[in-house]
C-alpha cells in the first residue's frame, strides 16, 4: 500500500528535492504541496483522509508551520505529522511537539533520520 504525503515547503528547490528523495528511499507518494500556511490548511480541511505522512516545514511564504502543525491535530493514528527545518533548536522541538508534531528534524544535519523515519513509520 502506497503511502501519501502532503508536503508544505515554500522553497521550489527544496521541495522538489524532497519529494525525489522520499520516492527513491522511502517509496512514498506525494499527493499534493503548498507553500502557504493558509492552503495547506484548507487543503487539510477539505482532504482529512487523504494523506499518511505531512511534512511541514516552519517558515512559509505566508504563515507558519506552527499554524499547520495546530490544523491537524484531530488525525488518524496512522497519519503523521514530520516538521522538516533549518531551526531545530530545543525550544522550537518542544513548540512544534506541544502543536502535534510526531518528530521534528534539521534538514542540514538529519535528512537520514528524517527519511529512516519517514520510512519506518508506514
Amino acid at each position: 500500500m502506497a503511502v501519501n504525503a502532503y508536503i508544505v515547503e515554500d522553497n521550489d528547490l527544496i521541495r522538489d528535492n524532497l519529494v525525489e528523495t522520499l520516492t527513491e528511499l522511502a517509496g512514498i507518494r506525494t499527493i499534493g504541496h503548498a507553500s502557504t500556511e493558509v492552503d495547506a490548511c484548507a487543503w487539510l480541511a477539505g482532504h482529512p483522509g487523504e494523506w499518511d505522512l505531512l511534512v511541514v516545514d516552519l517558515f512559509l511564504q505566508q504563515g507558519n508551520g506552527l499554524g499547520v502543525l495546530r490544523k491537524c491535530r484531530q488525525r488518524t493514528a496512522v497519519q503523521k505529522v514530520v516538521v522538516l527545518s533549518n531551526y531545530a533548536t530545543d525550544d522550537i522541538r518542544n513548540r512544534c511537539l506541544a502543536c502535534g508534531a510526531d518528530a521534528i528534524f534539521d534538514k542540514s544535519t538529519e535528512l537520514d533520520q528524517f527519511i529512516t523515519y519517514c520510512s519506518a513509520s508506514h
